[in-house]
């Protein structure tokens, strides 16, 4: 999927032009809504969330309907450029002048963005709609005659607040296209996103993109740490009411609350969607010819299991698609991070990947039995959106219940909790100086490797655990680097004939585990 595709269905900015985001600086004040509807006494309607499930419940037993603008619609026809010369009139924002914690912007439909949503702000349980109004907007004289009013309605909206400062309103989280969205946390730049739902990223029959169709936005009140969301869901094989409860900070914390009904039985759903990128770093650094030194979003899948083990598997971008699973119970948690966080890490200046969120997901309630599903998808361009993880149910969903979901989404630096000794900070790969001719040697730093006891006077303090699929592990060693603290294992693997090997290190200090389970897929 290319990076303006997942940025129209996700909102994420391309990673060469941030000055888009000015541009789409979409704004739409109380008294624009105001004068775009009819009389509130006739389009208001009673609004809260057992309204909404009810509503989905009843809308799953009818057909589908796709909501995309017609194939002749002239919105769709306009190209990247044109599109970006519709710019929003900046002196009209929700909630401008009101005081309020948070401001309200919505996005244009056009170019790719071609589902228009339903947008509407509840106010003491009453929800009232917001009719698009093209006068909100500027439409460049090169564009020609648009028919803007076949828009059919906004694209999506975003949400701004003094996350940074106590002055200036800044965009802090988006949903445009599918039921994407992203946020930041304090101080932090766009990277990955999340989705309501994936279902059937994997199997046959190619993957289908639920869209979040309808929201209803509560307005806050003047002292609000959070801001309350709703959103309808729909495609062709579930619907979907979710409730989101959002407060920016570091970290921005998002509380989701999801019932979903299914028009048929699901055999491969997704919940909890993280989507991400990884082109390349110090494991794969020589299949690309580029003056920085890694490019990535992400850089690993955390899980935290309940049985206390914690797993960190470094993303890849392989040569062929790969689907890897973890653990067969509801995790603790899990999430996509960015554990890379200086700026000499990667010597970007522009794109500053030093600054891009970790998601990290906590489960709330019985989820039952599953796994935590990670798909890596080859990629030779850093706008292309290629890693993919959530949690799949076992039994997928049936068409004969209710599901419901509740989880934490923490956009930030990972877990909440305190980091631990044994944090993995840094996998290396590479051809071992003296060794056989396909022989690899990985290299995998510690966090506090001087915290194990006796660490200073014996380097084998702690007991190295490896294993391997395939092939045969020829030579493992570890010690301090006292200049870092860290504490570096060094792993040999002579694959032999095998095309593939998957590779565990664990660690044992005084009979007991000490930090996280290193997982690694090795391919030819």
């Amino acid at each position: 999927m290319s990076r303006w595709s997942a940025w129209i269905r996700s909102g994420q900015h391309s990673r060469r032009i941030s000055a888009v985001a000015a541009i789409f600086s979409l704004l739409v004040s109380q008294t624009v809504a105001a004068q775009s509807t009819a009389d509130a006494s006739e389009t208001s309607r009673f609004f809260d969330s057992d309204w909404l499930d009810s509503y989905a419940r009843e809308l799953a037993r009818q057909p589908f309907q796709s909501g995309e603008l017609a194939a002749d619609n002239p919105l769709r026809q306009l190209n990247y450029d044109d599109y970006r010369r519709i710019l929003f009139r900046p002196d009209a924002a929700i909630w401008r002048g009101t005081n309020s914690p948070f401001q309200l912007q919505l996005f244009h439909p056009g170019f790719l963005a071609t589902s228009p949503v339903s947008l509407h702000l509840v106010n003491a349980g009453q929800a009232q709609p917001l009719a698009f109004t093209p006068t909100v907007f500027n439409y460049h004289e090169d564009l020609g005659d648009i028919d803007t009013y076949a828009a059919g309605g906004y694209a999506g909206f975003r949400v701004h607040h003094p996350i940074n400062s106590g002055e200036r309103f800044e965009e802090f989280l988006v949903f445009l296209g599918a039921s994407y969205f992203r946020g930041v946390g304090k101080n932090q730049f766009y990277g990955l996103s999340a989705r309501g739902l994936a279902v059937n990223t994997v199997g046959p029959g190619g993957e289908e993109f639920p869209r979040f169709s309808e929201f209803w936005i509560e307005t806050p009140s003047l002292d609000a740490a959070d801001l309350q969301i709703h959103a309808l869901l729909d495609s062709p094989s579930v619907t979907g009411a979710y409730h989101f409860r959002v407060r920016p900070g570091l970290p921005t914390v998002v509380d989701v609350e999801a019932s979903l009904f299914p028009r048929r039985d699901l055999a491969r759903v997704g919940i909890a969607a993280l989507t991400s990128m990884f082109l390349f770093d110090a494991t794969n650094r020589g299949s690309f010819d580029d003056f920085r030194r890694a490019v990535h979003d992400s850089d690993g899948l955390l899980v935290q299991q309940a049985n206390g083990e914690t797993l960190w598997r470094p993303l890849a971008n392989p040569t062929e698609l790969q689907v890897s699973s973890f653990g067969k119970l509801r995790p603790l948690g899990f999430g996509l991070l960015q554990r890379h966080q200086a700026f000499e890490q990667f010597q970007d200046a522009e794109a500053r990947y030093d600054k891009r969120p970790s998601l990290w997901i906590e489960p709330q309630g019985d989820w039952g039995e599953g796994e935590v599903v990670l798909v890596e998808i080859p990629s030779g361009k850093e706008t292309n959106d290629n890693i993919v993880a959530y949690w799949q149910p076992s039994l997928g969903l049936s068409a004969d219940k209710d599901h419901h979901f509740a989880y934490r989404m923490s956009w930030g630096a990972g877990p909440s909790s305190a980091p631990q000794p044994g944090r993995i900070l840094e996998t290396a790969a590479g051809t071992p100086a003296f060794g056989a001719e396909d022989e690899r040697v990985f290299v995998i730093d510690f966090s506090d490797g001087d915290s194990i006891p006796s660490v200073h006077s014996d380097p084998d303090a702690a007991q190295v655990n490896t294993f391997s699929s395939a092939g045969e592990i020829t030579d493992v060693s570890a010690t301090l680097v006292e200049a870092t603290g860290n504490y570096r294992v060094y792993v040999k693997l002579d694959p032999g004939a095998a095309d593939l090997a998957e590779l565990r290190v664990a660690m044992e200090v005084d009979g007991r585990q000490w930090g996280e389970t290193w997982l690694y897929r090795w391919t030819r």
